[in-house]
């Protein structure tokens, strides 16, 4: 939220128009969204290999991709803000 491009506009470009039509942030959600998958599920969805366990930048993700083996799970925590237009 509170990252900014050279010219001190917001560096996400969503929030950099909902800001242009007059929106002001409310609040962070971190974990608004949760997503999980098999590994197998994982390196399909993003064409990537996960080798060890851990975590891994994913495109177009803002959060962390975290891979545990001995679960064979992939979970994927996105956060988001609230905006209001007034």
């Amino acid at each position: 939220m509170r990252w900014t491009r050279e010219d001190g506009r917001a560096l996400d470009p969503w929030v950099r128009t909902h800001r242009r039509l007059g929106a002001r942030t409310l609040a962070a959600a971190p974990e608004s969204q949760t997503m999980t998958g098999t590994i197998a599920e994982w390196e399909r969805w993003t064409g990537m290999v996960f080798p060890e366990t851990g975590g891994y930048v994913i495109p177009e993700g803002l959060s962390l991709l975290r891979i545990d083996h001995s679960a064979d799970q992939g979970t994927y925590v996105e956060p988001n803000i609230w905006m209001q237009h007034i």
